[in-house]
């Protein structure tokens, strides 16, 4: 398959296109046939226009590609090596919510031909692959895994707005069912890739690798989180802190923060899920989960005390926030945490001007109903930067004073500014 692929006499079909299967599927598009599928009839007109709604990939990366874009599921009759980049979400219990997934598996299952391979990127606990997807391919199908087709997994390692770290530079984990799939698997992958492949001993390794990475950076983000709690109870900036004991060799550095998208608060929640099912109680998880999830009550405790501590009537206040997508320098609004924030401001009667440069207005209203700003040029009672975004960090202190109604109040949620060399008078609190 995979001399045949190369030759393009077999093809290459990417199920789901978003911030992970677009530029997975560009990139394979360098080197074999690829048909990319979305459900999304709009997306996929889009893609088609060259316009990529995600900003993954460089300016003109689609208007030059041949990947050929389709939401017809009949088109994947023509594929032979399959890659599956759907959601794994979770549903309002915090549990796994597998329906993105067995929606992909049974589109695969009505289209597959003998001699396939479907490799699954989402992101899962052990098991779920062999135990969840492959019944569903074979009675979908009429095929026998390991017979009429075989299975693998390669976990995504795509960090949404990260330009420093492009698909085509990360090593990737790759394993399959057997030795001859993984073979296969590992030479796809690897001939589009500038540093290789790893290839994990079995496809529960790999599943476990990837939730393992998120699992680790939400525990040991709960653990800086609280110390800033800690630490803002002593006045003590934690950044300082931190960039301190960073200067120790092997001290790994992590800052506070709101913990979203759709990786390190979500994932851990999968493998909590599995655990108690093997009746195991995750207990660090857990406590992690539940430090991140609750730092919104901390954050919006802190903004009231400093707005109160400078005689602002907190009902009826304006705060701007700059910010809303999950992270900085993206348009990826998924499981945005700075929404919290603002529902729990929105309760006590603050009106709030939302603006981001970033994030799209119509996807933002339609998914927690936030009209964002294109102006925010006004007279507020505090300002919340929520979100690093390269643009805001070239504000000055002088720009946010002609903001503000009196001195200014500034709530900075990352650490982007320093401001001990200005000269204007304020109230400035981070985490």
């Amino acid at each position: 398959m995979y001399d045949d692929l190369l030759d393009k006499k077999e093809k290459i079909v990417v199920v789901g296109l978003g911030y992970v299967g677009l530029p997975l599927a560009n990139l394979f598009s360098k080197k074999y046939d690829v048909i990319g599928f979305d459900v999304n009839k709009e997306k996929i007109e889009l893609y088609k226009q060259g316009i990529d709604v995600t900003g993954e990939l460089d300016e003109n990366a689609l208007v030059d590609s041949n990947i050929h874009f389709t939401s017809d599921e009949n088109e994947l009759k023509k594929g032979s090596f399959y890659v599956v980049s759907v959601p794994t979400p979770i549903n309002e219990d915090k549990n796994p919510d597998f329906k993105f997934i067995k929606l992909a598996t049974e589109t695969i299952g009505r289209n597959i031909n003998k001699g396939s391979i479907i490799v699954y990127e989402s992101t899962v606990f052990p098991g779920v692959t062999e135990d969840l997807c492959v019944p569903i391919l074979e009675e979908v199908s009429g095929l026998k895994c390991g017979v009429d087709f075989k299975v693998g997994y390669s976990p995504e390692r795509i960090n949404p707005g990260d330009k420093n770290n492009p698909i085509e530079n990360i090593t990737k984990i790759v394993s399959g069912m057997d030795d001859e799939s993984l073979n296969i698997i590992s030479k796809v992958y690897d001939t589009v890739l500038n540093n290789g492949v790893y290839e994990a001993q079995s496809i529960k390794v790999a599943e476990a690798a990837k939730i393992v990475e998120n699992v680790t950076r939400d525990v040991n983000i709960a653990l800086v989180n609280e110390l800033a709690m800690i630490f803002n109870n002593m006045n003590i900036n934690t950044t300082d802190v931190i960039e301190a004991a960073g200067t120790k060799w092997n001290f790994q550095k992590y800052y506070p923060g709101l913990v979203g998208g759709h990786c390190i608060g979500i994932d851990p929640y999968y493998l909590i899920f599995k655990s108690k099912k093997l009746h195991f109680n995750p207990k660090l998880m857990e406590i992690s989960r539940e430090i991140n999830e609750n730092l919104k009550d901390f954050i919006v405790k802190n903004i009231v005390y400093l707005m109160v501590e400078n005689e602002v009537q907190i009902k009826g206040s304006n705060i701007l926030v700059m910010g809303i997508t999950f992270k900085e320098n993206c348009n990826d609004i998924r499981n945005s945490k700075v929404v919290d924030v603002l529902e729990a401001l929105e309760k006590l009667g603050i009106n709030l001007t939302v603006y981001d440069p970033y994030a799209d207005k119509i996807e933002v209203k339609n998914e927690y109903d936030i009209d964002l700003t294109e102006n925010y040029h006004g007279k507020y009672d505090a300002i919340l930067f929520a979100v690093a975004h390269d643009e805001f960090k070239k504000i000055s202190l002088n720009d946010i004073e002609k903001l503000s109604n009196r001195e200014p109040i500034i709530v900075d949620l990352k650490s982007i500014f320093d401001f001990e060399d200005e000269n204007i008078k304020y109230n400035y609190w981070s985490l």
